[in-house]
């Protein structure tokens, strides 16, 4: 088989693709881009699951980034295990033609005991003083030794919050590089998540993102020189576009005021019980799963939400056959949020009320998708001091709790989950192998396959 890196450059699209990212526009003239009609919902674990499969939603189970696991009444988010992903993936496909073929995954989701051969992948420690503190998996177990020691920790706060930066792209980049370097595999898998972040704080314009378009450019071609010098195919990628947004939608808001939905009270503050509720809303990005636990409900539910303000379409059954959504994971309905607005998971009426953890990064404890965590709150008075504190009590040891997360969904100017219309903000497929891509135009499901045929019939091509 052919050597191929696929490099998924999470948030481009055609539209960023420009005069702040010569690099990567140079390299797309030598060959061909294809916009990728993107798979409802548009969100990373759903996107990277369809193009590692060449399946739909309803065969892989993966229906968003989290859902309501209906056995335990619990709502999880960003879970890790590949055996989540119900279909084959490309890695024993590719095997089975080619006993030599080996894959590498470096940070692409759902990367902890799959069949890849080498896979990295963020995993924090949380000690039992309560603690977070930056690590990662691998496979095999001991690439995680010597990848750190040589690169450095992986800045996991720079990974994911409002200290976001090009840095975790960077070390996911010479990760890839070390493991090529050592092991050579057959297909490597590069996640690049730099782009994805700034667009949802900032917004779509790619003159106000110029220095992130910039940056990306710079790692995006440092990679495919790097790879194309040793004889290797490179595809580029995206899962989804990002579009601009002003209007947050709090669906479940909307279902308590209706007395649809249920909290408990823990220390005076107020946690969403699922299990409680007749129906509640599992938010992510522009897409919300909705679980009636109450049949009984479920017609004036979905009125309830077709009436709702920026709410663009409402999903029953039939409809969720219609978008392949139809698998046991999804809500009874699913609600896509008009293109200009998303869905919060806020639930509590009284920001007072808010729990704990909604002023923190905590991916794992809130019910939905909180692009908020990218800010600080503008309304405190000194952020640097009191994180300042903070860090020093983690660094004694202290528990803490890092607070400084505003509960001011308006600040999100970005978003994607939507299927976009527009062809420029749509997430591409770009190679040099053109005869191997003749489509303007191909659906999610079609990525596995030309990846696929890169591995067997791409010509190797050499960097100029």
């Amino acid at each position: 088989m052919k050597k191929t890196v696929v490099i998924n450059v999470v948030g481009l699209s055609s539209r960023l693709i420009g005069r702040h990212t010569p690099k990567l526009q140079r390299w797309m003239r030598q060959g061909q881009l294809a916009t990728i009609q993107p798979v409802l919902p548009a969100v990373t674990c759903t996107a990277q699951s369809t193009y590692l499969t060449g399946q739909w939603p309803d065969k892989t189970g993966i229906v968003a980034n989290g859902w309501y696991f209906r056995d335990d009444c619990e709502v999880k988010f960003w879970r890790q295990s590949n055996k989540l992903v119900q279909a084959p993936k490309i890695w024993d496909i590719a095997r089975k033609i080619d006993s030599a073929f080996t894959c590498a995954n470096l940070f692409w989701w759902y990367n902890m005991y799959s069949t890849v051969d080498y896979a990295v992948t963020p995993r924090p420690m949380y000690p039992a003083d309560g603690r977070k503190l930056p690590d990662i998996y691998t496979q095999p177990a001991d690439l995680r030794p010597q990848l750190q020691a040589e690169l450095g920790q992986f800045p996991l706060f720079k990974f994911w919050g409002p200290a976001t930066s090009v840095e975790s792209s960077e070390w996911i980049a010479e990760s890839a590089k070390w493991v090529e370097n050592r092991h050579h595999p057959t297909l490597t898998l590069i996640y690049l998540p730099h782009l994805d972040y700034c667009l949802q704080k900032i917004g779509c314009d790619a003159e106000a993102i110029a220095q992130d378009l910039g940056e990306i450019d710079d790692v995006c071609g440092e990679l495919i020189e790097f790879y194309e010098n040793r004889g290797a195919q490179v595809i580029v990628l995206s899962e989804y576009g990002i579009t601009p947004v002003s209007k947050p939608v709090h669906i479940n808001r909307l279902l308590r005021e209706a007395g649809l939905l249920q909290v408990r009270q823990e220390l005076g503050l107020e946690l969403l019980d699922a299990g409680a509720s007749q129906a509640f809303a599992v938010a992510d990005h522009q897409l919300a799963h909705v679980y009636v636990n109450n049949p009984d409900v479920l017609p004036s539910v979905k009125q309830l939400l077709e009436q709702a303000e920026g709410i663009d379409w409402v999903l029953d059954a039939a409809g969720k056959r219609d978008y392949h959504l139809d698998h046991d994971r999804a809500g009874e309905l699913v609600a896509v949020a008009q293109p200009n607005a998303w869905f919060t998971y806020y639930y509590w009426l009284d920001d007072n009320c808010a729990p704990d953890f909604a002023r923190t990064v905590d991916i794992h404890r809130k019910p939905g998708y909180d692009p908020v965590e990218l800010f600080v709150d503008p309304q405190l008075k000194a952020p640097k001091l009191k994180i300042a504190s903070k860090l020093l009590q983690k660094k004694l040891g202290f528990r803490y709790l890092m607070d400084v997360i505003p509960l001011d969904a308006t600040l999100v100017k970005g978003s994607h989950g939507h299927v976009t219309q527009n062809s420029e903000d749509c997430p591409v497929f770009i190679t040099r192998n053109t005869e191997l891509l003749q489509q303007e135009t191909i659906k999610a499901v079609d990525v596995f396959q030309l990846m696929l045929n890169h591995l067997q019939a791409g010509v190797a091509v050499a960097a100029e």
